[in-house]
């Protein structure tokens, strides 16, 4: 191949255009997973938008109290509605839920004995392990039980003078089934309460509203934490609750105020955009039919299926619409996920739009989707490209109907 030096400018310029490009963009999601960690977990609702930009573009009260004129806590921003929302004493938050773990261990056991089932020796997403997080936070592991079975009287005979803490987590993302037994959190706190020993809850994508109420299997709250004595609870913000990015830790006064004090607390404290998004997501929470209409992973979630059958109708209608007879459409029944370590066994009946494209295999058109200017990201099923309308969002219909014209051109050419 030669070149002459004029044919490199345009090269160049190509180069520098893909290069200057944003990494982090939006993409549209039509997975059907609704907490999809890879994708940014929760969207945030309009309300935590206007707030994020309001205190991005300006200058705000982060930490300054306007009455007194005089410096304050950033935690203020949120701690009542935590404290509300939650029932708990106190309450604060960091940059994420193993932030908040990592926190309370240090804090409350550093160098001491944190007794837990082996049971829920968890490892979430990013390999994140509970032993690791423990032993990271200076707490000595001390396992009881067996993988599917731990009792009371496990715990009862565990407990020494170097025993801090008991620890329960919640096995969000998976499930053990057939010959199991965990011992209640309300009875850990009672064995606790009788030999002077703190507990606590890790939650790890956290609830505040009983999804059972809304036909979804049951999902622990915080306020049931709460209501069981728990000392201590930690929950993240971008899961269930439907918010941005962040560790909610609540409990008894007396320990979050030894959290707060901690000196890892400001190195893992929230910034300005990330309280802002909190505390309006937070306080759509004081009203739960509101919060299910405004949040929008809520919104998602409790989608009803006849909607679902509109969206997916529509899209299909637009489709045939615009790509004649270059593809195959057909509108279907599928099944959703909550995603995000959440309701592992939940599965979310859905309306999908399964298109098969004359001539393209569906791994290269999935893959043209993705590839294109707007990024509409899908999955693959019976060798047929599934777009699952439960996470496509207002407004977007359009642009999958343009970005499925582009794909068909660019997956032919390929």
């Amino acid at each position: 191949l030669s070149l002459e030096p004029a044919d490199l400018v345009p090269m160049i310029r190509d180069l520098v255009d893909e290069v200057m490009k944003p990494s982090l963009k939006r993409v549209i999601n039509a997975t059907g997973v609704v907490i999809h960690t890879n994708l940014g977990r929760s969207i945030l609702s309009p309300l935590a938008l206007d707030a994020v930009l309001s205190v991005a573009g300006s200058y705000s009260t982060l930490e300054f109290e306007l009455k007194a004129g005089k410096r304050s806590n950033r935690q203020v921003h949120i701690e009542d509605l935590l404290v509300t929302t939650s029932g708990a004493e106190s309450a604060m938050a960091v940059n994420n839920n193993a932030a908040a773990v990592f926190l309370a261990l240090s804090a409350l056991a550093k160098g001491r004995e944190v007794i837990i089932s082996r049971g829920e020796l968890v490892e979430i997403g990013g390999s994140f392990r509970v032993p690791e997080v423990m032993a990271a936070g200076g707490a000595i592991l001390r396992e009881v039980g067996t993988t599917n079975k731990t009792h009371l009287k496990d715990y009862e005979r565990a407990i020494t003078s170097e025993t801090a803490l008991l620890l329960k987590v919640h096995t969000s993302n998976f499930a053990i089934s057939g010959f199991t037994a965990e011992v209640p959190l309300k009875d850990l706190v009672e064995l606790g309460e009788k030999r002077g020993i703190p507990v606590m809850h890790d939650l790890g994508s956290g609830v505040l509203i009983d999804l059972g109420e809304y036909g979804l299997t049951y999902e622990p709250t915080v306020q049931d934490s709460i209501l069981a004595g728990a000392d201590i609870v930690t929950f993240s913000g971008d899961k269930l609750l439907g918010g941005p990015q962040a560790g909610l830790i609540v409990g008894k006064k007396a320990i979050i105020e030894e959290l707060k004090v901690h000196p890892l607390a400001r190195a893992l404290r929230l910034d300005k955009m990330t309280l802002a998004a909190l505390e309006e997501t937070l306080r759509l929470y004081l009203d739960t039919e509101r919060a299910i209409k405004e949040i929008p992973t809520l919104n998602m979630i409790l989608t009803p299926l006849s909607e679902l059958k509109k969206k997916a109708d529509n899209l299909a209608k637009k489709l045939k619409e615009a790509a004649d007879s270059r593809l195959d459409i057909e509108v279907t029944p599928d099944h959703s996920k909550v995603g995000g370590g959440a309701l592992p066994l939940e599965e979310m009946e859905t309306m999908v739009v399964a298109i098969s494209a004359k001539g393209i295999s569906a791994a290269s058109f999935e893959e043209a989707l993705r590839k294109g200017e707007t990024p509409v990201i899908a999955r693959i099923k019976d060798d047929r490209v599934i777009l699952d309308l439960r996470t496509v969002q207002r407004g977007e219909v359009g642009e999958i109907t343009q970005a499925v014209q582009a794909a068909i051109d660019v997956a032919k050419k390929s």
